[in-house]
């Protein structure tokens, strides 16, 4: 599992120019089983995306399709974590730690 975390790095009109485009990109993510949930950051200076699948390369490789990223008006730091507990409801996401 990943968390994308996303920090403007433009104002929050050019932010705001590109969100239909970035969330068309969230929608692709999710319809993919990508994407686990997404949100902005309080105060509103960026988000997070959990994110599913794949191996960093793949997911590094996604965030630069993200307009945000295409224009040059966020940055992403990617964290890889196992998240060996996981809430009720969300057992799929479970892993176990290598031995």
């Amino acid at each position: 599992m990943f968390i994308l975390e996303l920090t403007y790095t433009a104002p929050l009109d050019r932010i705001d120019a590109l969100l239909e485009e970035h969330v068309a990109w969230l929608d692709a993510g999710y319809a993919e089983g990508v994407f686990v949930a997404s949100g902005r950051k309080n105060p509103r200076d960026g988000g997070v995306i959990l994110a599913v699948g794949g191996d960093r390369g793949a997911v590094e490789a996604r965030v630069a399709t993200d307009p945000f990223a295409v224009h040059g008006v966020a940055e992403y730091r990617v964290v890889e974590f196992v998240p060996t507990r996981t809430a009720s409801g969300l057992e799929g996401y479970r892993e176990t730690l290598p031995v």
